[in-house]
């Protein structure tokens, strides 16, 4: 076994937190072009880290399993992750009527820091 469940759960915190700092980078170079496009961004980037936050939390609750039940807690998160991503773009962009852009590319962005976490603490 390579890596502990305690070291999965550090990995998501810090790719959670790597997602929200450059949630707020985002949010504030979207600044520059109004408070509309920086808050877009801010709803973009949420929906993203949040979606991550949760599939992690889903993943590691509940200790050792299974195969299978593991299998079904990654499944679950995954599931979950992208019912929020996709439930807060829509509310960004539908409902709120913010720029399009800078919220695709705040969450594009956050999904980003995910990979490059993953990268340099595994």
């Amino acid at each position: 076994m390579l890596n502990s469940i305690a070291a999965g759960r550090r990995l998501a915190q810090r790719s959670v937190a790597l997602q929200g700092a450059v949630t707020l980078a985002t949010a504030l170079a979207c600044l520059l072009s109004g408070r509309d496009a920086a808050l877009g961004a801010l709803v973009g980037g949420i929906a993203m880290t949040l979606g991550n936050a949760l599939a992690a939390w889903g993943a590691f609750a509940g200790g050792v399993a299974g195969a299978g039940t593991a299998l079904g807690r990654l499944l679950l998160g995954m599931a979950v992750k992208w019912i929020v991503v996709v439930a807060g773009l829509y509310l960004a962009i539908a409902v709120l009527h913010l720029p399009a852009v800078p919220v695709i590319a705040a969450a594009a962005l956050a999904a980003g820091a995910f990979l490059v976490a993953a990268k340099l603490w595994t």
